[in-house]
């Protein structure tokens, strides 16, 4: 049995060998067809690839030299049109050339016919020379002078001549310079004074109170008149009563003691208890009010021009300014309207602004700082702000002040406060002038006006500042209104006065009227 095992194992085996050399001879056949196949193929791809790039490459040197070929026409063209061009030019160049060998044959006989002008224009410059000659020696025989006295008489006519007009020259220039700058001041005064309008309170000297009812001027007088007495004791003020009804009037110069006045009458009445005693407790009790209302006064005058670090007794006396007058003008008011122009000129000038409107509102001073002593008020004013640490350009402001004074001016901002001063007071309704007065200048202004003859009418306006005359057009022409004008103007200065200038204008009109009927 194993041996038969054996044996068809044995079989097996050899059967299995032949059977795997049959199919692997099998399948190598085919593997050497499939590869003598592809490389076939391959072989017809490689030659249709390379017929391909033939091509390729012919075409692309077709392309290259048709190209080259393209070129090379362009440039031949090119060179065939700069030939021809160069030749153009050279023929150009050729009809120059003759042009200018004719011009200069052309400059060549100018230039004989030139010598020949010349040759003439000497002959006859000498023959006018002989002539000049000649008629010197006659004018010298007939004037009696030589050719260098004639010379030099003429030099000094023509330099007298040019003296002239040299001064001529330079007077318009001084009188147009002196225009430009008086003109230039008025602006710079008219926008410090257009900035700086201020409402004035015209004080009066009297204080007019108003009574509940009429019994109340009883109480006031009391028995016996004690308690009118007492006030009028305790306050400085005249009381006035009279028959106008629920009204009293309290009277007196100094506004301070009237302001006091007022305000402890006002209490009285308020309270009800009138007599000496109270009266006299209710007057201290007031003036002791006021003096820090004084404060409270210089306090906001300084906030308002925008001032700070004056001392506090500087500011004490400005606050005393408000119960100050000046020819009816309240001084505080005054000093701040001079503060607050002196600064807007300050600023106009390019100058310090702040110190200005400090001297300006400190120039009056000394008005009110009565309690130091007499003498003149602006020393005191100067010595005060000197003492309270005031430089020296507001102290040399305030010491200047004074009419006719003779202290130099150290600084132009002294002139400033001046001119502010000036324009403050000046200014219509500032100083209380009388309404008389005023329009007795105003009318005795339009009567010289209405003097000359031609004159149709006159009108005194702006506060006596402007005056208009209209004149009768067939008797003043344009020629005499300018003439009326200065003869105007000359005659209100020497038959009245007025305070800064006034402007006349001369109005002539003509009119034609006809009816269409």
């Amino acid at each position: 049995m194993i041996l038969w095992v054996i044996i068809a194992i044995s079989f097996g085996f050899i059967a299995g060998w032949f059977l795997r050399q049959f199919l692997g001879q099998k399948k190598l056949a085919k593997t050497s067809e499939y590869a003598a196949k592809l490389i076939n193929e391959a072989k017809i791809e490689s030659e249709n690839l390379k017929r391909e790039k033939l091509l390729e490459a012919k075409e692309a040197n077709f392309l290259a030299k048709q190209k080259i070929e393209q070129e090379l026409n362009s440039k031949q063209r090119e060179a065939q049109r700069l030939e021809k061009q160069l030749g153009n030019r050279e023929l150009n160049l050729d009809r120059k050339v003759d042009i200018l060998n004719k011009k200069e044959n052309e400059l060549n006989q100018l230039t004989k016919n030139l010598n020949v002008s010349k040759e003439k224009l000497r002959n006859e410059e000498s023959r006018l020379e002989r002539l000049i000659e000649d008629e010197n020696q006659r004018l010298e025989q007939i004037s009696g002078l030589t050719t260098e006295e004639a010379k030099r008489i003429q030099i000094q006519n023509i330099l007298e001549k040019a003296k002239r007009e040299t001064a001529l020259e330079v007077r318009e220039i001084q009188e147009e310079a002196k225009q430009k700058a008086v003109q230039e001041a008025r602006e710079i005064i008219l926008q410090a004074v257009q900035r700086s309008a201020v409402s004035h309170i015209v004080d009066t000297t009297v204080s007019v109170i108003n009574l509940p009812d009429d019994e109340m001027k009883g109480r006031i007088i009391g028995r016996e008149g004690r308690n009118i007495r007492a006030f009028e004791s305790a306050t400085g003020i005249e009381v006035l009563i009279d028959d106008t009804p629920q009204t009293v009037v309290l009277s007196g110069f100094d506004p301070l003691r009237r302001e006091i006045a007022r305000i402890s009458l006002e209490k009285l009445l308020y309270d009800g208890r009138i007599h000496p005693g109270r009266i006299e407790e209710v007057v201290v009790k007031t003036r002791e009010e006021i003096g820090e209302k004084i404060f409270e006064f210089g306090e906001n005058a300084i906030h308002e021009v925008g001032l700070h670090g004056i001392h506090s007794e500087l500011i004490r006396l400005l606050g005393r300014q408000n119960f100050r007058t000046t020819y009816g003008q309240n001084l505080l008011q005054h000093s701040k309207e001079v503060s607050s122009l002196a600064g807007e000129m300050a600023g106009q000038l390019g100058l310090d602004i702040t110190l200005a409107k400090r001297a300006g509102l400190l120039h009056d001073i000394g008005k009110a700082a009565e309690e130091y002593g007499g003498g003149q008020v602006h020393e005191i004013g100067a010595e005060l702000a000197k003492k309270f640490g005031e430089n020296e350009i507001v102290h040399n402001v305030i010491l200047t002040q004074a009419p006719n004074d003779n202290h130099e001016i150290i600084s132009p901002i002294t002139v400033l406060v001046r001119m502010a001063d000036a324009i403050s007071v000046s200014r219509p309704g500032a100083q209380k002038e009388m309404l008389e007065s005023y329009i007795k200048r105003l009318s005795s202004m339009e009567q010289i006006a209405l003097s000359f003859p031609g004159v149709e009418n006159a009108y005194g306006i702006q506060g006596g500042k402007e005056l208009r005359v209209i004149v009768e057009h067939s008797i003043i022409d344009d020629t005499k209104a300018q003439i009326l004008a200065d003869n105007i103007a000359q005659k209100l200065k020497e038959e009245t006065e007025f305070p800064g200038q006034i402007r006349i204008i001369v109005i002539r009109e003509y009119r034609a009227v006809d009816f269409a009927k």
